[in-house]
């Protein structure tokens, strides 16, 4: 933990239609449902997770990210850190208590991408789905579709990603873990990997010429044999294929990638690297971004650098 920041504690989809999405992260993905609020959002988890919910779906005219939500250590930590935002120079929003379902106090506030963040401390903890806190066994055995451990972390697309990259590491404690530079360009970044944690990356940031896209939101599985049960399910549903099964060359992930009924990409991966405080920046250049992207593949695919909601 870096100045207080744990994890990611949840992200806000924009989604077309609410009931076919709900069938799409329930069914498919494999997350469990646990309401919808007021406003008709509905919230889901995965089911390793301890919080009441981790993923948001909000009924929209189009698809994308409204925000993604880390949490913080004590009450305490979030008036601190809302002071530091302050200072630097962000716009900051409280939003109060109670407006996300079963959420506490959460500070908003701006990125020089043009994406939102938040921090909150609180909020209720229902415990891992399906399994006891004394003597647990293994896994429920109810799962579905790809049974979803977790909300691990999302790949966002904006302008000025050093400026949201310092923001993370200078106010949120964050540390660069990777990055991929242009060796021709003036050793211009052209992707950040970020983490507030000890994973490969809780976040990452990738340059594109229009601000606040949403690339994936990503879900961690147990196993490789459960990436390849998940592309089974995508082939089985007709869901979307955007690539995969494969694995990064950055973090070394295994991974796939497909697209929820709205066209908002969704990942689910294992393994992948760890990252110490004193580990060095893993680097590659961007003339070897196909192998760091695709690294069995070793090329670009045109569609998933290029497609954003």
């Amino acid at each position: 933990m870096r100045k207080g920041v744990m994890r990611p504690g949840h992200v806000q989809i924009r989604v077309m239609d609410i009931e076919e999405a709900v069938i799409h992260y329930r069914d498919r993905l494999g997350l469990i449902d646990v309401g919808r609020d007021a406003q008709g959002r509905a919230y889901l988890k995965g089911w390793t997770e301890v919080d009441r919910f981790s993923v948001v779906l909000r009924e929209a005219d189009e698809p994308g990210m409204d925000f993604m939500g880390f949490k913080v250590v004590s009450s305490e930590v979030l008036e601190q850190r809302k002071q530091d935002l302050l200072r630097y120079g962000c716009q900051v929003e409280v939003i109060p208590a109670g407006e996300l379902d079963g959420c506490g106090e959460r500070v908003r506030f701006d990125s020089p991408t043009g994406h939102y963040f938040e921090l909150y401390a609180e909020k209720d903890q229902t415990g891992k789905w399906g399994v006891s806190e004394s003597n647990p066994e293994a896994w429920p055995e109810d799962l579905k579709g790809m049974r979803a451990n977790r909300f691990d972390h999302c790949l966002l697309y904006g302008d000025d990603i050093d400026g949201t990259a310092a923001l993370l590491q200078n106010v949120l404690g964050f540390q660069l873990s990777e990055q991929v530079l242009d060796r021709d360009g003036g050793d211009m970044r052209v992707a950040a990997f970020l983490a507030c944690s000890m994973k490969a990356h809780d976040v990452a940031l990738v340059r594109h010429p229009e601000k606040g896209k949403f690339h994936h939101a990503s879900f961690y599985l147990d196993t490789w044999g459960d990436v390849l049960r998940a592309a089974d399910l995508i082939s089985m549903h007709d869901i979307a294929l955007d690539i995969g099964p494969t694995r990064h060359g950055l973090t070394h992930g295994q991974t796939i990638y497909f697209f929820d009924p709205s066209g908002n990409r969704n990942e689910v991966f294992t393994g992948g690297d760890y990252t110490y405080p004193d580990h060095p920046v893993v680097t590659w250049d961007a003339q070897q971004l196909g192998k760091a992207i695709f690294y069995h593949d070793r090329q670009l695919n045109e569609n998933f650098l290029g497609v954003v909601t």
